[in-house]
């Protein structure tokens, strides 16, 4: 054995790495930021200081990912985050509908290992850096203790997706900790000291059946007295995983390093709560349980914030103000927890909604004194209450899209990320993001290099809605149910709907509109009737008899009666829905939002759809047929439902819908663009919930692709990705292409958002 002598040591192994980009922290923002990046060519290191990706979302912690749909209790249509983000959600249902998290772990890591430009290191912790000057970082050391390596890591851009912000914090950017006073940017909604500055770390547990009575002992370090927890009798046998995330706690400490002590205290609670339901005799039920699961770090909600060019602030959010720099969205609700966690006497949470999504600008996501750094995640330039709405991980994966596109304009160019907006590069970042599938509201993708522009496009068929056929599904008023339908200005047509009375009764129906065109919240009466409604089936038959001054979805509202019963139908149609005026606890969802009056959010009704196999559409025949689903909407740069449904829809008679894309000159062409429906208003819920189903009703599974010989380029038959990129292996040249679709079901007919085609 060798034995070092004196002040002798040895140097652990180490390993150089340059590359074009360098990404701290391998949760969904530093995923979607690396592959982003990696797809448009650049050399990317992923730097991930646990054993497995995803952060909060792995089986670490096991907290499901959510953005703006917000379990779809809120008024955000269509809003789940596109891009990258929805690639990993739709990928996950497809393979793992049921939420396992171990499963989910395998997803993630696939994704990455497919892109070959991303070095991985993972189990890999950056605990230092060198500068250049004051402003710019050179260098990063890493240490991986699996490996028992040093790595130096060089790029001339840096992306800090780290949550806790190490890579900000070490090279001296600006960041705040803890909440501002309400009068430093106006917002009424900021927290007093009493409520708190910070929101915790929680810590979940999963539990299952053992099929035998199962004995638990609890460990000397768990909370005896249960009873310190303010909420402990809403503790059951049935509840687990991050249906307790209420189990939090830390917010008065130092959210980054007093982590080992908040870990420590959660422990105490989870084991104290198990304990409590095992042994309290209080619930019998619980004999056979067994803990399958502990969490072993917690999920961090708040640590440092950094500061950018500019701050998102609560009126952003609340009155959805437009950014010319803006490059993604957020939507999940205003959430705020209190400072003492699982300990305070207050509500869990305080969430707040605001009418509609909300753009982020550019200016937040990079440093405003570190000049090659950006913020990705919850670290983003943001006040601490518009950081309760930009903190949650769908979101945090579409900043990391958006950062990991600019990061490659600004490599490719020499910039560096301030440089991108001085120089009017904002629009190339916009489009460039929107080619990807990523998502912006109010921005329409011009995309200049898009053969389809100069095509002429011709189909087989187009659905004309004059109606929606009864199945003899009939669901009684126990709520308002509203049914949305898209129309253009002008005369508002008339409707017939069947009801069905239990007695003599009267049905109260409006006509409602949003008073923002891009928006979902039917706030604005714009015509009321009263019905009277016999027993037994009721045809009723509305004229409103008023217009309405632009294109946009029209809410047809019939009010609560439970007494009635509404006749709905089972064709379900791209861009239509029926919504409820229903309750959904999980996001303070009550039906209506009623704040007071100073804390600056709006007071609205909550209008959700249900989930399927519920969530049917009403029944119903209009007198003006519905004519919005044309071939034109392929090339409006809209690839998802907005004021309309933006998208070509068969008619359910074609036994082929067949779209043809046709040029005055032959064509040489690489790549093939499609867009389907994979139903932008479901949340995906990536892990705990489970879904009825794999894949999503509306997206087309087969397709073919011929040119104008009649030879097949290109077959699909499981297809069930919301964007599906054809490359050629070498360029096909012709004057046109047929796409040939298969409707998904009977009661569904084939639909498309774009197409697209590109010499390379």
């Amino acid at each position: 054995m060798i034995v070092s002598q004196g002040v002798n040591k040895r140097r652990l192994n180490a390993i150089s790495i340059n590359s074009d980009l360098v990404v701290v922290g391998g949760g969904i923002s530093g995923v979607c930021a690396a592959i982003s990046a990696a797809r448009l060519g650049k050399q990317v290191t992923l730097v991930q200081d646990r054993p497995v990706l995803g952060g909060n979302s792995s089986s670490e912690v096991r907290l499901w990912i959510l953005g703006a749909t917000s379990h779809m209790g809120n008024n955000n249509r269509w809003s789940r985050e596109g891009g990258v983000m929805d690639e990993i959600l739709v990928e996950n249902m497809h393979r793992n509908p049921e939420g396992n998290p171990v499963i989910f772990d395998t997803i993630l890591l696939d994704k990455i290992i497919q892109e070959q430009k991303i070095r991985l290191l993972l189990n890999t912790a950056i605990y230092d850096l060198t500068k250049r000057d004051s402003d710019t970082i050179e260098s990063l050391l890493g240490f991986c203790s699996q490996n028992q390596s040093e790595y130096l890591l060089n790029a001339p851009i840096y992306i800090d997706a780290s949550g806790d912000g190490i890579l900000g914090f070490l090279s001296g950017a600006a960041f705040r900790m803890g909440a501002e006073s309400k009068e430093e940017f106006g917002e009424l909604f900021a927290p007093t000291k009493a409520y708190g500055e910070l929101l915790g770390h929680s810590m979940y547990f999963y539990s299952k059946d053992a099929g035998k009575p199962v004995k638990y002992i609890a460990p000397s370090y768990a909370l005896s007295d249960i009873t310190k927890i303010p909420r402990f009798k809403t503790f059951n046998s049935k509840d687990f995983g991050c249906k307790l995330w209420w189990i939090e706690y830390g917010g008065r400490l130092d959210t980054v390093h007093d982590t080992e002590q908040i870990k420590w205290e959660l422990w105490k609670v989870v084991y104290g709560v198990w304990n409590y339901i095992k042994n309290s005799g209080e619930f019998p039920e619980a004999e056979n349980l067994t803990l399958e699961w502990v969490g072993s770090i917690p999920g961090k909600r708040e640590s440092r914030r950094f500061e950018g060019d500019y701050m998102l602030i609560q009126q952003d959010i609340v009155e959805q103000r437009t950014h010319d720099d803006a490059i993604t969205y957020g939507g999940w609700s205003i959430d705020l927890h209190p400072a003492d966690g699982v300990f305070s006497e207050k509500p869990g949470c305080n969430q707040w909604h605001s009418k509609g999504i909300y753009q982020i600008p550019y200016r937040c996501l990079y440093s405003k004194n570190i000049d090659n750094l950006f913020l990705a995640g919850r670290i983003i330039s943001a006040s601490h209450v518009a950081f309760a709405s930009t903190r949650v991980m769908a979101t945090s994966g579409a900043i990391g899209q958006a950062v990991g596109t600019a990061a490659s304009i600004c490599i490719d160019n020499q910039f560096n990320p301030r440089d991108l907006l001085n120089t009017g590069r904002i629009q190339e970042l916009q489009q460039l993001l929107l080619k990807q599938g990523h998502y912006i509201p109010g921005i329409q993708r011009i995309d200049q290099l898009d053969l389809t522009k100069e095509a002429q496009l011709e189909v087989s068929s187009t659905l004309i809605l004059s109606e929606l056929s009864e199945s003899g599904l009939v669901k009684s008023l126990e709520s308002s149910v509203a049914q949305m339908i898209p129309l253009k200005s002008g005369k508002v047509p008339s409707f017939i709907v069947h009801a069905t009375g239990e007695e003599s009764t009267e049905l109260g129906i409006e006509l409602r509109l949003s008073s923002n065109a891009l928006n979902y919240t039917p706030e604005i009466i714009i015509a009321t009737k009263t019905i009277s409604i016999q027993p037994g089936r009721n045809c009723i038959s509305v004229d409103f008899n008023v217009t309405i001054s632009k294109e946009c979805y029209t809410y047809l509202v019939f009010l609560k009666n439970p007494k009635v019963g509404i006749h709905f139908s089972d064709q379900r149609i791209t861009g239509i829905l029926s919504l409820f005026n229903h309750v959904n606890p999980a996001v303070s969802n009550f039906g209506k939002q009623t704040p007071p009056s100073d804390i600056g959010v709006d007071s609205f009704e909550f209008w959700c759809p249900k989930r399927r196999p519920d969530g049917q559409n009403i029944a119903f025949k209009i007198s003006d047929n519905i004519n919005c689903f044309k071939v034109e909407n392929l090339i409006n740069g809209m690839e998802r439902p907005t004021n309309q449904p933006n998208a070509w829809v068969s008619d359910y008679s074609d036994p082929t819908p067949t779209l043809s894309l046709k040029w005055d000159q032959p064509q040489k062409i690489k790549t093939i663009h499609l867009s389907f429906d994979t139903d932008f208003d479901h949340p995906m819920e990536s892990v705990l919930m489970g879904h009825p189903e794999r894949d999503m009703p509306f997206c087309v599974r087969e397709f073919e692709i011929f040119d104008e010989n009649g030879r097949l380029l290109h077959q699909e038959n499981e297809n069930y990705q919301t964007n599906k990129r054809i490359q050629f292996s070498t360029p096909i040249t012709t004057n046109r292409l047929i796409i040939k679709l298969m409707h998904p079901s009977k009661a569904v007919p084939a639909s498309l958002f774009g197409v697209r085609c590109y010499e390379n």
